[in-house]
């Protein structure tokens, strides 16, 4: 048996990365045309990015605005970054919506 601490050492660390985007969208005067427009993006991502998971999970009833939040698994806190850094840019650059604002946060399994 290694003592604790030795054994820690073993002991792979995993990270999480959490994106939410608030999303302004742009002629829409549904929850049917917002639907057209969001899960288009969200399957992109899904697509783009088979290693992520991804929901609308905020802003459900207003039509022209939507959260969307990007989740990851990775073992380096650099590999979380940089997927949820392409998420980002991937709907920055989507003409049919603007990004208002993203946060990304990281979380490892010793917190």
């Amino acid at each position: 048996m290694h003592p604790p601490h030795e054994a820690k050492r073993w002991l792979s660390t995993m990270y999480v990365g959490a994106l939410t985007l608030d999303i302004l969208l742009g002629d829409v005067r549904s929850l049917k045309q917002k639907r057209s427009v969001v899960r288009p993006l969200i399957a992109e991502l899904q697509r783009r990015y088979p290693s992520i998971a991804v929901a609308e999970t905020g802003h459900l009833d207003l039509h022209r605005r939507a959260e969307v939040a990007v989740a990851v698994v990775s073992a380096t806190p650099g590999n979380c970054k940089d997927i949820l850094d392409a998420c980002e840019r991937m709907v920055a650059f989507r003409p049919e919506v603007e990004l208002l604002s993203a946060r990304q946060r990281l979380y490892n399994d010793e917190e």
